[in-house]
């Protein structure tokens, strides 16, 4: 009512400029604390069990520690530093790549100023998770081969040096977000992120001893479904939650984010049932997931019929990664990061420049002045060198973490023994 009322008045009266300051909405701040906490469940909840599931008895408790343990140091790291260098930005220079360290700790941000109609506290909060879930995902590709204690320095060193630059080169006024890169909840900043991230430690940590030579089961595909189901719920604040409030878009993420993923499980299925003549459980937990990957740089940009295409394509696409790609490359991705996470990803963010909407497209993108092939060219560019990027930068700090402490990789004896006694001394199943 209010705005219909100002509108009246500016009609009236065209020389006067009236401009209303931002204000606290606190139906916007409910909602963005509410899409906050869903994604702290995905994260510390639904990818412990996800992963967790697959992985082998033996390593369930290091592999849920490391999930665990990324996701607190990242979270420390994002409020030192890494938020201040994602979200400062400025004119020329570095602030193309990075920004500064202007608010470290949260120097100088109110705890009253807003970022649109809700708490800047807040928005670096909901940001956060998206910083330890980057970090997080990557551990699966590493997972009862690396060291503990190489792994705690190796995500302080890469939320810093690799998601905050990225993060900020698409989101907050680095270069590809000048060219008008379409990234509506972290296709490139989170998901191709950690696939090509986890591809290169996979490569340099080499495969585990018995990779090819022995079957490794997981050790419950029902842990898995169940971590999967929590990560299709938390996805919703995930995505809809980058609506950055209780608005229509939110409510485009939310319809869209549903159907892709439900799309993206019967494909996987499908593909498995006729190649391997069994549907899964695990190829519909993996479905599922790969739909929600590919759906996340599209969720507040497409419509129905985009959803159900990014969907359909994403399960083939996932599945291709885990049992085609992976087998002619050869690497040993535990719990194919890259497969899923990496080229669903991937698919996810050139989808968006051909299936975006041009009446949702985000002001100065290409697409907002119709412009379609310059969209999907900006697209291919964000992959390109969040690829390249991500690439180089993870090696670096893998040798950086390496070197200091004394080798990435666990002796034979504690990989044969199982990460679990070896290194924390517990079981996750005492039967």
């Amino acid at each position: 009512m209010r705005s219909k009322i100002w509108a009246f008045l500016a009609l009236l009266l065209p020389f006067v400029s009236f401009a209303e300051e931002a204000k606290l909405d606190t139906g916007d701040t409910a909602w963005m604390i509410t899409a906050t906490a869903l994604v702290v469940l995905m994260s510390i909840g639904g990818l412990t069990l996800f992963y967790g599931g697959m992985t082998r008895a033996k390593n369930i408790v290091n592999t849920v520690m490391m999930v665990f343990m990324a996701y607190a140091v990242a979270i420390v790291v994002w409020f030192l530093w890494a938020y201040s260098l994602a979200f400062t930005d400025g004119e020329g220079g570095l602030y193309a790549i990075v920004g500064d360290l202007s608010k470290f700790l949260m120097s100088g941000v109110d705890y009253k100023a807003l970022s649109g109609t809700y708490p800047e506290w807040v928005f670096a909060t909901f940001q956060s998770t998206f910083a330890a879930i980057t970090i997080a995902l990557v551990s699966g590709a590493v997972i009862e081969r690396m060291k503990f204690s190489t792994w705690l320095l190796f995500v302080i060193l890469w939320v810093t040096f690799v998601y905050a630059p990225i993060a900020h080169v698409v989101w907050g006024g680095g270069f590809l977000f000048d060219l008008g890169a379409l990234d509506f909840a972290g296709g490139t900043v989170v998901h191709i992120n950690a696939g090509v991230a986890g591809l290169v430690l996979a490569i340099l940590l080499g495969k585990r001893k018995d990779f090819g030579k022995a079957a490794i089961l997981p050790s419950s595909v029902v842990l898995t479904t169940l971590g999967a189901a929590l990560l299709w719920f938390g996805w919703f604040g995930f995505n809809a939650g980058s609506a950055f409030g209780a608005n229509e878009v939110a409510g485009v993420a939310l319809l869209t984010t549903n159907l892709a993923t439900a799309a993206a499980v019967i494909s996987w299925v499908l593909v498995e049932w006729i190649v391997a003549k069994k549907p899964t459980l695990l190829g519909a937990a993996s479905g599922a997931i790969a739909g929600l990957v590919a759906i996340t740089p599209a969720a507040g940009f497409v419509d129905a019929k985009g959803a159900l295409i990014i969907g359909l394509v994403a399960g083939v696409v996932g599945w291709f990664g885990v049992f085609v790609l992976k087998k002619a490359i050869g690497y040993d991705d535990s719990l194919d990061v890259f497969g899923i996470h990496g080229l669903a990803g991937i698919w996810g963010a050139l989808a968006t420049g051909f299936f975006a909407l041009q009446s949702l497209a985000w002001d100065g993108s290409p697409l907002q002045n119709g412009d379609r092939m310059g969209q999907i060219i900006v697209q291919v560019e964000s992959i390109l060198f969040t690829i390249v990027y991500t690439a180089i930068m993870t090696a670096i700090l893998f040798f950086v973490s390496s070197i200091l402490t004394a080798g990435a990789r666990v002796d034979e004896e504690t990989e044969t023994m199982g990460l679990d006694e070896a290194s924390h001394g517990e079981r996750g199943f005492n039967l």
